[in-house]
């Protein structure tokens, strides 16, 4: 419970940004009461209103089973005031259950993907929100560990002091940002693209918790060559592996996978933007090795990147993408990859160079 408590204090105190009488959204889950129930306490504390939104147990089954046509390319008006009304948002990441869309046909997926477009766009361009990973049983059996070990490994990545920062995130973040022409190389991938004018953002806890990343956003057009996704691509909870991705003035021309292709083409083709890409992550956390099918963690991965379709962020600059898709897809740069900013080059093999 103490770890509990520390993790809402993070979220509530420094992750976000909260005034008396703010409206502050809660989202969880059952597996998520004990951390919703602390950040609920410290919010009404702050003299804000919590607001709490609570998913049902195989709810997401339910609606997607059952819905109908218009429940799935129209958005709720409610949620819309709600996200215009509220000052930040706290999601907490939490299930017994990970594969519970599997079967779901990934259309239906897409349309309630891209009908919610919208409220999206009002929290990204607020800037105060933050998603969280909380220890459950399912996300323990797909980590390949007990709930005890999986609960020390999730809170020896969120219980850190964020507000130390670390230099590497501020050498990167300063070369992204002077940089203009990015070049990834490693096992079936060579691909560039152009950052130029963008800014980058050190992730210390503020908007994901674990952190440990320094992002940017490609502009899209610029972005050629050819990427093979290491890890799983795991989207919607389905499971995509061995992704490839072949670019063309920014625009994806190929895509195959060894299971799900289907799957990963009906998502890149969501709408116009989701073929194209919308985010640059570089993985920064040491105490974060192990790929355990939870984006969350897995995208801080040490000497990974991520080159995620879909939305950019705003906060990055203008120029970028806009897409309801943003799937991070994670590649593995230790053996045999690096990465190149106006050729040079700042990593490789798992070594940073700077």
């Amino acid at each position: 419970m103490e770890r509990t408590k520390r993790l809402a204090d993070i979220l509530v105190n420094y992750s976000l940004t909260i005034k008396k009488d703010d409206i502050i959204i809660i989202q969880c889950d059952k597996a998520s009461i004990p951390l919703a129930q602390e950040c609920y306490r410290l919010i009404l504390e702050r003299g804000a209103f919590p607001r709490v939104k609570f998913s049902l147990p195989g709810q997401q089954y339910i609606y997607f089973n059952h819905a109908k046509n218009n429940h799935l390319t129209n958005m709720s008006k409610l949620d819309l005031e709600e996200m215009k009304k509220s000052a930040g948002i706290i999601m907490i990441k939490s299930s017994d259950n990970t594969k519970e869309l599997t079967n779901i046909d990934p259309k239906k997926v897409a349309l309630k993907r891209k009908a919610n477009h919208p409220i999206h766009k009002i929290r990204w361009k607020k800037d105060n929100w933050v998603i969280v990973g909380y220890p459950s049983n399912g996300q323990a059996q797909d980590a390949g560990m007990s709930l005890e070990e999986f609960e020390d490994f999730v809170f020896g990545a969120t219980n850190i002091d964020w507000n130390k920062g670390r230099k590497i995130e501020t050498k990167v973040k300063k070369i992204l940002d002077s940089g203009k022409q990015v070049r990834i190389v490693g096992k079936e991938t060579d691909i560039t693209f152009s950052i130029k004018g963008m800014k980058s953002i050190k992730s210390e806890g503020k908007r994901n918790v674990p952190d440990g990343e320094v992002y940017t956003c490609p502009i899209p057009k610029t972005v050629n060559g050819h990427i093979f996704y290491d890890y799983p691509a795991i989207y919607g909870g389905k499971e995509v592996t061995n992704v490839r991705l072949w670019f063309k003035n920014g625009k994806v021309v190929k895509a195959t996978a060894d299971n799900n292709q289907d799957y990963l083409k009906e998502m890149i083709t969501m709408d116009k933007g989701a073929s194209y890409l919308g985010e640059l992550g570089i993985g920064t956390n040491p105490g974060i090795h192990k790929f355990i099918k939870s984006i969350l963690f897995d995208e801080k991965i040490e000497y990974s990147i991520h080159l995620a379709l879909g939305n950019s962020f705003p906060e990055c600059g203008k120029g970028g993408n806009d897409s309801a898709l943003h799937w991070d897809m994670i590649k593995d740069l230790k053996k045999g990859g690096a990465i190149y900013i106006d050729g040079k080059c700042i990593q490789k093999n798992g070594k940073w160079l700077i």
